[in-house]
């Protein structure tokens, strides 16, 4: 089976051979087997933990590029019109967050929903891709303290 070690982050370019579509538990990882949308099995083997994002791409030790594209899942978009205070009460929770215009993504959690209806705000449980924001210290999550670049990762 075929195996990766690089990712590329940011790409800008679409020279990919196939996409591969992941929730966002899934895409925060460093060894795995994997399997592309359209059937191909290879093995990701990072030296670190990375977050991978909507259109970053793994490559593939014989130069295949594969696309990472967010999955749909299910989520609680809240709103209210309070809705800068619950934003704070999510972040104080370090409970990553998807900001959009009038309303937050998060994941589903009965304790942080039923939080949000106490604090005036709605909850309504909807079904797609999650991009939330990264951490204050860099890209994406990180998996420590150790806030610095991933090894092996390219922007590109």
């Amino acid at each position: 089976m075929l195996k990766a070690y690089i990712v590329h982050h940011n790409c800008k370019q679409d020279e990919y051979s196939d996409t591969i579509s992941l929730s966002y538990s899934d895409r925060f990882l460093r060894r795995r087997s994997l399997v592309t949308d359209s059937g191909f099995s290879f093995v990701l083997e990072l030296e670190q933990t990375t977050s991978l994002e909507d259109g970053d791409q793994i490559e593939i030790a014989d130069g295949t590029r594969v696309r990472i594209k967010s999955k749909s899942e299910k989520l609680a978009k809240i709103t209210g019109a309070n809705l800068l205070e619950l934003a704070w009460h999510i972040g104080n929770r370090h409970t990553p967050c998807e900001i959009a215009p009038g309303y937050l993504l998060i994941q589903t959690d009965h304790v942080i929903e039923h939080m949000i209806e106490h604090l005036g705000g709605s909850v309504e449980h909807v079904i797609e891709p999650f991009t939330p924001l990264g951490g204050a210290y860099g890209h994406g999550r990180t998996h420590s303290h150790e806030h610095g670049a991933t090894a092996h990762a390219h922007a590109h």
